[in-house]
């Protein structure tokens, strides 16, 4: 096998680490969410997004770039959110064709309730992976990358 085949099966390898990682971390935030709050790991995520400072009013293309969806996928979580009251759509003012999502008082205090349970389900997640040697080093990354921001 030559040098070039070395690399690219190592970064192959790698990358199925990386997804079983991933995998393992999404599963167990999943169950947790789920279980104590009604809410999918996207669902999560997404109200996350709307609530934080930069999340106010974002398009809906937006929302699918940040959350890794398609646009209909996202259009279909945003009206599920939606219909629990946990975000509201709003016509930009700039642009009447553009719209906005934006987290409804309700949605942020459910995302208030729901952080640490998504928290505690991603330190044992990590925890539990650290003491795989093939997932530890990616989690002591994750440590790393962690400190620095």
């Amino acid at each position: 096998m030559s040098r070039r085949e070395d690399a690219a099966d190592s970064r192959a390898q790698g990358w199925r680490t990386l997804a079983a990682l991933h995998a393992r971390i999404e599963d167990r935030i999943e169950r947790a969410l789920q279980s104590a709050h009604g809410l999918s790991v996207n669902e999560f995520c997404l109200l996350h997004h709307l609530a934080g400072p930069n999340g106010r009013h974002t398009r809906m293309q937006q929302l699918a770039g940040k959350l890794v969806l398609s646009q209909s996928a996202t259009t279909r979580l945003v009206d599920r959110l939606e219909r629990r009251n946990l975000l509201t759509r709003v016509l930009s003012e700039e642009d009447r064709r553009g719209i906005y999502a934006e987290a409804t008082e309700a949605g942020r205090k459910l995302l208030a309730e729901a952080t640490p349970t998504h928290n505690a389900a991603l330190d044992d997640a990590l925890a539990e992976a650290a003491d795989l040697p093939e997932l530890a080093p990616l989690v002591q990354a994750l440590e790393t990358l962690s400190i620095k921001v």
